[in-house]
């Protein structure tokens, strides 16, 4: 079950049916099943608090992933800053919606075990994010 909800902004203009479908996709071809998947789009204010009192982390994100999975389910809470969404797609010269899904499938791709904090791990990462986005896109 996947869920979409807001806090402290407005739900983002996407087909939310549809997104679905993806992260589904993506997540069948991880070898995963989607369990309970909650995604609160939030604004940065509201981002910076759950970062300062969960991970003990000063500073802004565009996504916080916590992750409940178990064996090929995959479960959790993704926290998605839209402000710091808007920002980074302006840094990055691509628009808002592509730059969106692709911190949802992020988040996802975290619960499936992909990290990108070591060393050549953000190149992994970033292909499977363009594999994925190239499903919905």
């Amino acid at each position: 079950m996947i869920t979409f909800d807001v806090s402290n902004t407005s739900l983002p203009d996407l087909d939310f049916e549809k997104v679905k479908l993806w992260l589904d996709r993506v997540a069948l071809s991880h070898d995963r099943h989607i369990g309970r998947l909650n995604y609160l789009f939030c604004d940065d204010e509201e981002i910076l608090k759950v970062n300062r009192e969960f991970l003990g982390h000063d500073y802004y994100t565009d996504i916080i992933t916590f992750d409940y999975s178990r064996e090929d389910r995959v479960g959790g809470d993704l926290f998605i800053s839209l402000d710091t969404v808007k920002s980074n797609a302006e840094e990055l010269g691509v628009d808002f919606k592509s730059e969106l899904l692709r911190v949802i499938v992020h988040g996802l791709l975290h619960l499936c075990g992909i990290d990108d904090k070591k060393p050549g791990e953000r190149e992994i990462m970033e292909k499977h994010e363009n594999d994925a986005l190239s499903f919905i896109l």
